[in-house]
């Protein structure tokens, strides 16, 4: 793209900061590009974006870590190069990409972390400006929707399941974003899932949606004691691993119907954060010799793995995508996934 064709500013969406019930979450701003772009750097055009549930929670206040102020919210976006700086190598203009989640967390051994969306702003905007490190290559079979999911939602779930072998039995709780990544995932790779939602609806959903092998299912809110449901469904022995999501109001139960030496992939926080409710966190740890490990997404290296599984699978990804809103409606597609009317993925087309 020849230098006086290349847009001098971009539409973003920044958040209000303001957290009273009603108010708007976000406010449409017009502002200049960081121009002319560094040597290493990208400027993409943006095709569409993928919310999170953490962006929801973030543009109402609920995040447990500190954020930008007024921060351009969303972390999964998928685009086009359209300029390039002068040293740039890995790219070229027309290449499909994404950049990655924490822009710090390259080959999976680097000790900080930026989250975009929260330590640096989001990709909520028509323009995009990275360094060439922090971007990856989308699958080219995917439409730009599909694509916009893989960054967090689609490499969580990735990162989630390592280690796994066919044959093995995995629960997933929910049925938001990273769950049916996870679930779709986990079948393709020859698992037996189990499933758990506080809404029958949606359990019929799924249970609908992929028939051959079924998926089990166990609704919590309507059995207390719903890990002792998950060990009979595994003959008493224990899921091999948890996508766990609900935080320390669900963490006890989920190593307690967890196999000896199994794994927990601790994903997420949506659960109430009573901690009270951890007393017999250590001793479970211990006895039942699980291993709790921390998935804040993944590396770019666990992405372009994952991208080239897609790639080599040619796997499709329309039926975990719930529904799609033009960018002019980002507000209401947030107060979308805040309300829990979703299962799976909202996207953004611009």
């Amino acid at each position: 793209m020849a230098n006086d064709q290349v847009p001098r500013y971009r539409r973003a969406f920044r958040r209000t900061d303001d957290y009273a019930p009603g108010a708007p979450k976000v406010k449409l701003v017009q502002e200049e590009l960081s121009l002319p772009l560094s040597p290493t750097s990208v400027l993409i055009k943006v095709h569409a974006v993928s919310l999170n549930y953490r962006d929801a929670n973030i543009a109402n206040g609920g995040n447990p870590w500190p954020v930008l102020p007024n921060g351009i919210l969303c972390n999964d976006a998928a685009g086009e190069v359209i300029a390039v700086g002068e040293r740039v190598r890995s790219l070229t203009v027309g290449d499909r990409v994404a950049p990655i989640t924490d822009t710090e967390y390259i080959s999976g051994r680097e000790l900080g972390r930026s989250w975009l969306a929260a330590d640096e702003d989001g990709v909520l905007a028509d323009y995009l400006i990275f360094d060439q490190e922090k971007i990856c290559k989308l699958p080219v079979h995917l439409d730009w929707v599909s694509a916009a999911t893989i960054p967090c939602a689609g490499v969580t779930a990735w990162a989630a399941l390592k280690g796994m072998s066919i044959g093995q039995t995995v629960l997933i709780q929910g049925t938001g974003g990273v769950s049916s990544f996870a679930l779709k995932l986990a079948r393709a790779a020859g698992l037996r899932v189990i499933l758990t939602s506080s809404s029958d609806e949606k359990l019929q959903r799924m249970k609908a949606k992929y028939p051959s092998p079924p998926v089990l299912a166990v609704n919590y809110a309507k059995t207390q004691d719903w890990h002792q449901e998950v060990l009979k469904l595994t003959d008493g022995v224990g899921v091999d691993i948890v996508l766990e999501n609900g935080g320390a109001s669900s963490l006890v139960q989920s190593m307690q119907c967890t196999r000896r030496g199994g794994i927990i992939s601790q994903v997420g926080y949506l659960g109430k954060q009573d901690h009270n409710v951890l007393a017999e966190l250590v001793p479970l740890i211990i006895d039942r010799r699980v291993v709790l490990r921390g998935v804040n997404c993944g590396s770019k290296y666990d992405m372009e793995d994952f991208c080239a599984a897609l790639s080599a699978t040619q796997m499709q990804l329309d039926d975990i995508i719930d529904s799609t809103y033009p960018f002019s409606q980002a507000e209401e597609a947030i107060q979308c996934l805040w309300e829990g009317k979703v299962m799976g993925k909202i996207v953004l087309r611009l």
